[in-house]
């Protein structure tokens, strides 16, 4: 039997279908972004509209209906109230109807676990970077055992900081990836640069680099803090590997799709003799498949919710998440 994931944590409503790991079906819908940040009861209306549509979509390209579904599992956290919410009525619509058992998933814990199965890594050490969050963790030995985190930002995620740059300069639309192609030919600018330990913050160099667009071009500003940005991450990861002695590296999130980390990140793996392991653009990008593949190994384990206890968080911590396979 399969399991049916729904995410709508922020912009992307997608549905995705696994069946013993492997992806059946994996559809998703975006909120038009264009050069305006998100406005959460704006961008649940537009999932609201688009709910069966997609969901449809994924049971039709897996092949199945929803008789074939043995459980449900959706986005709990951390992420939009408004869209969560969206995301869990639909869910629970589907399990109180059908009879079909339901899973609340930890939006990073997603990320993770869908780019650890892509590789077959069992116990890595992980940069988690998105919109939202940015943390770098690793499984505990501990009797609760959950993802420890060794360093995180302490005040925004580095996506939001790349979005809330690109919006500042004009970039349009207004998405990291658009950073990064503005950044290209760039020449270096110092800029602020804040690492506490395995701790990293990200408004102090994104209020420098805005201010620094009335004297210099979009792309040496982009360039710099991008570079800036990036470092910060390698240096941190780099740190908690030989704390950790771990051997192998995940980058997950929806900044993982950039090229030019993952080439900063290959570099510090090769000098400590680690490997770095990253999933495709489409499943580093927000998608169901990642919380039905959670969700059917909750499912497994032997997790079991009544679904009046099904409900969101917004701060859904990813370290408070027993991981129980």
């Amino acid at each position: 039997m399969a399991v049916l994931g729904i995410e709508s944590t922020a912009h992307t409503f997608g549905a995705g279908i696994c069946e013993k790991g492997r992806i059946l079906a994996n559809r998703k819908i975006m909120y038009p972004i264009w050069d305006k940040g998100l406005i959460p009861a704006k961008v649940a209306e537009f999932h609201a509209a688009n709910t069966y549509k997609v969901i449809r979509g994924a049971l039709t390209e897996a092949g199945l209906g929803v008789a074939d579904i043995s459980g449900i599992g959706y986005t709990k956290g951390p992420g939009l109230g408004p869209c969560l919410s969206v995301g869990m009525v639909a869910a629970k619509t589907i399990a109180v109807k059908n009879d079909i058992p339901l899973f609340p998933v930890n939006h990073a814990v997603g990320h993770i676990e869908v780019t650890k199965q892509a590789f077959h890594v069992k116990d890595p050490l992980v940069l988690y970077v998105s919109g939202g969050n940015s943390q770098i963790v690793a499984l505990s030995d501990e009797r609760f055992r959950h993802y420890m985190v060794y360093g995180e930002t302490l005040d925004v995620g580095i996506g939001n900081m790349l979005d809330s740059f690109a919006r500042a300069a004009g970039i349009l639309p207004a998405w990291g990836s658009e950073v990064a192609r503005a950044a290209l030919g760039g020449s270096y600018i110092k800029m602020p640069y804040t690492v506490k330990g395995m701790d990293f913050t990200f408004t102090g160099l994104l209020t420098f680099a805005t201010r620094a667009l009335e004297n210099n071009s979009v792309r040496d500003v982009a360039y710099s803090m991008q570079e800036t940005a990036f470092s910060m991450l390698c240096e941190a990861t780099e740190r908690a590997l030989l704390l950790s002695k771990k051997k192998d590296i995940v980058v997950c999130g929806g900044v993982a799709q950039s090229d030019r980390l993952k080439q900063m990140l290959g570099s510090i793996s090769r000098e400590n003799r680690a490997n770095l392991f990253a999933a495709t653009n489409d499943l580093n990008a927000d998608n169901g498949a990642m919380i039905a593949l959670v969700a059917e190994k909750m499912q497994d384990s032997g997790q079991s919710y009544a679904v009046d206890d099904c409900g969101i968080s917004q701060r859904y911590r990813l370290d408070s998440v027993k991981i129980t396979w």
